[in-house]
């Protein structure tokens, strides 16, 4: 499952709440700093596929002529696997969610941000919890989102602006509603 870049705040404050109720953490300058901490490097991941899947795009048009006969998601996938390395991407979502949640408890450690007396190993496990939880858990939640701007008796049109805000304001509530934000 590929994260959109909005979701970002969302799941460093997952990670974070996750990591506070966790009992087994101690946050050294408070709840902030962590969240902002796991929100960067989430970016960060997210803006590395976004560049590899960027130029895979640009390869793709270069190349039209030639493989045109081709199916273009496969074609796709398969420059995106070969040069992945090149931007440092990897393609497992269970791989890739597990070194995210070494690189946001390698900087919660190395910032003095957080301490903990356990395992690392466990405390990675809670961080990559927190990823997979709020993975499994958004679809369900933007559905229950939608059915709500759809029941409304003013009608609204997917991709306006109030469109948008409106579910943004309803999907933050759901958040809290489930104790993610």
């Amino acid at each position: 499952m590929k994260i959109p870049v909005p979701h970002a705040p969302y799941i460093a404050n997952k990670i974070s709440i996750d990591l506070l109720n966790s009992g087994y953490a101690t946050f050294t300058k408070g709840l902030d700093p962590i969240k902002e901490c796991a929100q960067k490097l989430i970016e960060e991941e997210l803006e590395k596929e976004r560049s590899l899947e960027q130029r895979v795009e640009e390869i793709l048009e270069e190349n039209e002529d030639e493989v045109e006969f081709v199916d273009r998601r496969s074609m796709f996938w398969m420059i995106k696997k070969k040069i992945a390395s090149d931007y440092d991407v990897i393609l497992s979502y269970e791989d890739r969610f597990n070194n995210v949640a070494h690189l946001i408890l390698d900087k919660l450690w190395s910032d003095d941000l957080m301490n903990y007396s356990v395992t690392e190993n466990l405390m990675k496990n809670v961080i990559y919890k927190a990823i997979e939880d709020y993975i499994q858990g958004f679809e369900d939640i933007e559905q229950t989102v939608i059915d709500k701007i759809d029941t409304m008796k003013r009608r609204l049109i997917p991709g306006t602006d109030e469109y948008s805000t409106v579910f943004e304001r309803l999907y933050r509530e759901e958040l809290q509603r489930k104790g993610m934000f």
